[in-house]
């Protein structure tokens, strides 16, 4: 322990005399590992914000899609399947679970005219399972199912229609038809790409339901749950058996996996995206490597007499070798963390950030990136210092010193 302690002493002692060759050889080092470690960081952002946007089409990893039709052609009785459900769910105790109709066609009044809208039916677990962000406002409680003027959240493009006014001053949509009445507007929800216009209510499903006599015939109901991951191959088949039982042979209930985690072209997708981003990072650091390794050789040839000197007082070749090869450890170990912390000021600088503004669960600086990055500053270190420190154990010591 004392001889490394020794030789890390020594290598950095060189590395103070030799400030000026070191500081120029690890420019290039420090810039490569930053780059490699902002790539990993990006990666993960990246690959983040991929799965945030999966999330609100498939939802979160496991979610579990139950529908069911009627093979026979008769009318689907949608209040006894949904009490059949519920003991279900409140059997498995189920935290997440909701009921999905979409579209749903409304006549809504517009500033200037009455229009047709689409709504989405759905529960206050809905947004959670399907990561959905707001703009303005807040998502839907359990509690706003007994008010009497039942809540709605519409798109952004609903809302420039009035005008954006503020969601506290009590703005509400007016509907006509069957289910004509006032609805306030608790919340909005952004546009999900650039040009959306799509004019859009969310509505509660128990809202909506006790405004009518009965569901109509021709609406499809479809449930989903959100369960953990690492069950969810076992729960499907019981699942799908439990929700069949005391169901007449017409009656057909499909159970499947809808979020992105199952399928394997996605995984697989972003498995490609980390490993190219991966290869250019690494492509840019190997670059790094080499330039170091042209500095070392030319540095060592003008210190062949100073190794000369040192075998002559009595210096070992295996303590030759380790200190001419810790010198470029320790120095690229120095880079990479200067680089490290380069590229941590950079992401985390605010027009960086505004790239993943649309990431709800904005991660912090991913620690293997870090890691990562240090690992590959050490790694290529060692390489780019183990043909100088072969050079210098094997130069001869007469020769050295009359160099």
């Amino acid at each position: 322990m004392s001889g490394l302690v020794g030789a890390l002493g020594e290598a950095w002692s060189e590395l103070r005399h030799h400030k000026l060759r070191v500081l120029l050889s690890l420019i290039g080092i420090a810039v490569s590992v930053g780059a490699l470690t902002a790539v990993v960081a990006l990666s993960e952002y990246q690959q983040q914000q991929m799965e945030e946007q999966s999330d609100q089409s498939g939802g979160r990893p496991a979610t579990v899609s139950i529908s069911v039709s009627r093979t026979d052609g008769a009318p689907m009785d949608w209040d006894a399947f949904d009490a059949h459900v519920a003991q279900v769910s409140e059997r498995y105790s189920f935290d997440y679970l909701t009921r999905i109709v979409d579209p749903v066609p409304l006549q809504v009044q517009t500033p200037e005219q009455v229009r047709p809208v689409n709504a989405r039916l759905v529960d206050p677990a809905y947004p959670v399972i399907h990561r959905t962000p707001l703009l303005e406002g807040r998502w839907f409680q359990e509690a706003d199912a007994e008010l009497l003027a039942p809540p709605v959240v519409i798109s952004e493009a609903l809302w420039d229609v009035y005008g954006r006014p503020d969601l506290g001053a009590g703005f509400a949509l007016r509907t006509t038809g069957d289910t004509a009445g006032t609805y306030p507007v608790i919340g909005v929800t952004p546009r999900q790409y650039n040009g959306d216009e799509e004019k859009r209510i969310t509505m509660m499903f128990d809202s909506y339901a006790a405004r009518l006599d009965a569901l109509p015939a021709d609406v499809m109901v479809m449930y989903e749950v959100w369960v953990p991951e690492d069950g969810v191959a076992e729960l499907g088949p019981v699942l799908a058996a439990d929700l069949r039982a005391g169901l007449d042979d017409s009656t057909e209930v499909s159970v499947m996996r809808t979020d992105w985690a199952s399928r394997p072209d996605a995984q697989s997708s972003m498995a490609v995206f980390e490993l190219v981003t991966g290869g250019i990072a690494a492509l840019v650091l190997l670059l790094g490597g080499l330039g170091l390794v042209n500095i070392q050789l030319v540095a060592m040839r003008q210190r062949i007499r100073e190794i000369g000197v040192r075998r002559s007082f009595g210096a070992t070749q295996g303590r030759i070798f380790t200190s001419v090869l810790l010198e470029s450890v320790v120095a690229t170990a120095v880079a990479g963390v200067v680089g490290i912390a380069i590229a941590v000021a950079v992401l985390k600088a605010p027009f960086v950030m505004d790239m993943f503004s649309a990431m709800q669960d904005i991660p912090p600086f991913p620690v293997r990136a870090a890691v990562t990055g240090l690992v590959a500053a050490v790694a290529i270190g060692a390489l780019a210092g183990f043909i100088p420190a072969l050079m210098a154990v094997r130069s001869n010591v007469i020769d050295a010193l009359r160099f």
